[in-house]
């Protein structure tokens, strides 16, 4: 009895049946067939995000530092820039000193009488 290899062409052919990885017998394939929606930025510097309710483990009168808060965990690495966002209240006073800080964070630290430094 003889046997064949059942079609003509790209599968009668020894090796690989298929031509790549995601081949999709000749179909558009699926990663070109779904939309491209929205934009990144080619420029844009990630930041490590603190919250304000986070710093309320330092004590009164903490100078607070990025070597400080990647030393307690807050900061994964202080390979990108720190900034402190204003959700949570604060009720100690604090000297920070951070690369950015949102409006709403820098008066909730100064009503309490803290003081903020942007380095």
């Amino acid at each position: 009895m003889m046997t064949t290899r059942g079609g003509k062409g790209q599968t009668a052919r020894s090796g690989k049946p298929h031509p790549y990885a995601g081949f999709e017998g000749g179909q558009m394939p699926l990663v070109r067939r779904v939309p491209k929606r929205g934009f990144t930025p080619p420029h844009r510097i990630p930041c490590a995000i603190v919250n304000l309710a986070s710093l309320d483990q330092f004590e009164d009168g903490t100078v607070i530092t990025p070597e400080l808060l990647e030393g307690n965990g807050l900061v994964k690495s202080l390979k990108f820039p720190i900034k402190i966002l204003g959700q949570g209240d604060v009720k100690k006073t604090f000297t920070i000193y951070v690369h950015r800080i949102s409006e709403s964070a820098k008066a909730k630290i100064e009503k309490a009488g803290g003081k903020v430094e942007v380095i």
